[in-house]
């Protein structure tokens, strides 16, 4: 995240995660990123995921989010995420695409993610909350 301040990261894989994760940045008011796992652009999409962090928001207004994309390899699928609204996108890029990427998403007022710190994963934990709260208290 150039330029940006530094926030938890949380993959996400569905609309409870990411529900959770919104009421953990609300209650502990602190802000979160809330990614994709690596290349779900392929399988999810960049209108759902963006849904499903429109619906975190809705449900969580008071919370902190923000929405990453993981695209991958594919430079196609982070423009679509970028148009559709994602607040940032994480691509796997050599340096000419990705500079040119960089620069339609200031155009559109977004981003790409380029915080490679350590993130939460909550695929299989039993308690998402309490490791969300230890987590985002901890990072």
């Amino acid at each position: 995240m150039t330029g940006a301040e530094r926030r938890p990261t949380v993959i996400v894989h569905d609309i409870d995660h990411a529900t959770l994760a919104a009421a953990a940045s609300t209650r502990l008011e602190l802000p979160v990123a809330l990614r994709s796992p690596p290349g779900a652009s392929a399988t999810l999409g960049p209108l759902v995921f963006q849904a499903m962090i429109a619906e975190a928001r809705r449900r969580h207004p008071d919370s902190n989010i923000r929405g990453i994309l993981d695209c991958g390899v594919d430079a196609g699928h982070a423009l679509a995420a970028l148009r559709a609204g994602v607040d940032a996108v994480r691509v796997d890029l050599a340096d000419a695409p990705r500079r040119r990427l960089d620069d339609i998403a200031r155009q559109l007022g977004r981003r790409l993610d380029e915080d490679d710190t350590m993130a939460l994963d909550l695929f299989g934990v039993a308690d998402p909350e309490t490791a969300l709260e230890e987590w985002m208290i901890r990072a």
